[in-house]
């Protein structure tokens, strides 16, 4: 099983930026956050914004900093003007990721101009915008744009803002073939959609893929899993009998998530995660396990995050820590309330946080952590002032630096 992954996890992110990020992070965050939005100058404003794209770490975390803390009247007329405006195309990106915290109406236009962007960044900002915000109106120009694009980070996005559509006709007819076709990179975007987005129309395609060896066949079987239908057990249970190792892991995740004893599959892979951390050579189970757990808690499995929590925040060995931490940051983005639930009541909070900061530095879902951010924040304001919430939320903004 591979790790939370695609474009959607982690590729861009070892540039020198985020390793910028992981040595510098933490710093000026520290401070007590204020207690709602603030209003600063329009020059302030404009100048925060011209800084998201500064080389120096501090610098940029800090002007974004500025810009999600001011009240939405100032902010959003001032980044919808930078999208469009600005000359540097790293700060355009960053003003229309930031733009998506504030849930004003206005993103909507943003995002629909930056479709047709040249910038592959904001091409993929925006579709994965309108997988969360489906608008069928969008649906002519995303087919059209399914046939001519190909930016590696791009497609998987344009994918997914399809697949947010599945009940129509053309959005089936077209990822329909687009699974059967093409690099099993852009292959494995389109199963992993189907799976998270629950396409019990493409049962019989996932079925067949599962069915066969080679790298896509545990994307199928985690795809059939989150599909929830039953008649997958079948083609699951034979593929048991003869998949490598690897794959063991989706397959046991898969069956679990049909409803199939699951306390002794989600037990098997808290075993095999002990077992892989404890022995060195069995580095692909060990992701191949994380990666599980973390289906299965993005599911509601609140045991398997805690595995996560615990496996994790327990070990000093980096090779076991960094599939976990990716696994329980990917969590954090697609179930918040379940996370944040947890580190609520963790005896380790303060590991469990690291633990979340370590996999943030390693995901590239801007737009899905600013999506955690905006939601930390509202959290923070809405909560009482010596509430445990309150107080957990203050530590999460320290810690993860925004």
């Amino acid at each position: 099983m591979k790790t939370p992954r695609t474009p959607r996890t982690a590729f861009f992110v070892l540039c020198s930026l985020c390793s910028l990020c992981v040595l510098c992070g933490g710093g000026a965050a520290a401070a007590q956050e204020p207690s709602g939005p603030q209003a600063v100058s329009a020059a302030q404003l404009q100048a925060a914004i011209g800084k998201l794209g500064d080389l120096d770490y501090t610098t940029r975390s800090t002007a974004a900093r500025t810009v999600r803390r001011t009240a939405a009247t100032q902010a959003v007329p001032a980044l919808v003007q930078a999208v469009s405006e600005q000359a540097d195309g790293y700060v355009r990106y960053r003003a229309l990721v930031l733009l998506t915290g504030f849930n004003d109406p206005r993103t909507k236009d943003a995002m629909r101009q930056s479709l047709s962007s040249p910038n592959d960044r904001l091409r993929a900002v925006a579709y994965s915008f309108f997988e969360h915000n489906p608008d069928p109106d969008m649906i002519p120009a995303f087919l059209t744009a399914l046939d001519k694009e190909q930016g590696e980070f791009v497609r998987p996005e344009l994918v997914r803002a399809l697949a947010a559509q599945g009940s129509d006709p053309r959005v089936r007819q077209a990822l329909l073939r687009e699974v059967g076709r093409g690099e099993d990179f852009f292959r494995s975007a389109v199963i992993e959609a189907f799976g998270d987005h629950k396409a019990a129309y493409a049962y019989d395609q996932l079925a067949s893929i599962a069915r066969l060896d080679g790298p896509l066949q545990d994307d199928a079987a985690l795809a059939l899993g989150k599909i929830g239908d039953k008649r997958a057990l079948e083609p699951l249970a034979a593929i048991q009998r003869t998949a490598p190792k690897p794959t063991q892991p989706s397959i046991a995740t898969a069956i679990c998530l049909l409803g199939t004893n699951c306390p002794s599959h989600q037990g098997y892979l808290s075993d095999l995660l002990k077992f892989a951390n404890e022995n060195a050579g069995f580095q692909e189970m060990l992701r191949g396990a994380a990666a599980g757990l973390g289906v299965l808690a993005v599911a509601g499995h609140a045991e398997a995050a805690a595995s996560l929590a615990a496996a994790g925040a327990g070990s000093a060995n980096d090779a076991t820590r960094a599939p976990v931490a990716l696994a329980f940051a990917t969590v954090a983005l697609r179930n918040t309330p379940l996370t944040i639930d947890l580190l609520e009541k963790h005896e380790d909070q303060a590991g469990a946080i690291a633990l979340l900061a370590e996999g943030f530095d390693m995901l590239e879902e801007d737009l899905d952590k600013e999506r955690f951010f905006a939601f930390a924040r509202r959290t923070y304001w809405g909560s009482p002032q010596s509430s445990p919430r309150r107080a957990l939320m203050q530590s999460l903004i320290g810690k993860l630096d925004f």
